[in-house]
């Protein structure tokens, strides 16, 4: 279920802190509901998931057509070194204050490019830098009350230019209707079928 940006927002995240010059332009409310203690878990299968091998059909392909595209326009070539837009520096770990350094080790997504930046008992983050934009997925175990979480998603962007902000216009609606849906559904079948 789509979350207003504002609802995701009004937590107190560790991720306003680092990313206040990011905007949040996407927040889902994830089906995964536990105790305060299982985080961990939702973490685990949103390392398992890959979309260019999603069970949705029509989320493969679209993630095959944009790393194909990426890949002929250089959009992914190690760009890990292009500064934040607006900024000197080149990633949002620069900006982790001590306590959160090296939290993230061993929870990276699998396939996907993001990088890992930090990691709470109720927040993970990572960063994924190339010639379009600066992005953080954002997870986290939202507090619901009487000892009940919530997963939710957050995902900050910084575009490069116009190139960015018209390629994050252009895929709008896709995100929308398409890859996130179906990614909350590949979840939620993941998170029934969990061991308990």
């Amino acid at each position: 279920m789509r979350l207003p940006v504002a609802e995701h927002a009004a937590h107190p995240w560790v991720i306003a802190q680092i990313a206040p010059d990011f905007e949040l332009i996407d927040a889902w409310a994830l089906p995964a509901q536990g105790g305060p203690d299982d985080f961990g878990a939702l973490l685990e299968i949103m390392a398992t998931l890959d979309g260019a091998n999603a069970e949705s059909a029509i989320t493969r392909t679209l993630f095959r057509v944009r790393n194909q595209i990426g890949a002929r326009l250089g959009w992914d070539d190690a760009n890990r070194d292009l500064p934040i837009p607006g900024c000197t520096e080149t990633t949002l770990s620069q900006r982790l204050p001590p306590e959160l350094r090296g939290t993230a080790t061993g929870t990276d997504l699998g396939e996907a490019s993001f990088t890992a930046l930090y990691r709470t008992s109720s927040e993970w983050a990572a960063e994924l830098s190339n010639s379009t934009v600066h992005a953080v997925l954002h997870l986290a175990w939202a507090n619901q009350g009487n000892d009940s979480c919530r997963g939710q998603m957050g995902v900050y962007v910084k575009p490069r230019g116009r190139l960015g902000t018209t390629y994050m216009a252009l895929i709008k609606t896709f995100r929308h209707l398409i890859i996130y849906p179906a990614l909350t559904r590949q979840i939620g079948r993941a998170w029934q079928a969990r061991p308990a």
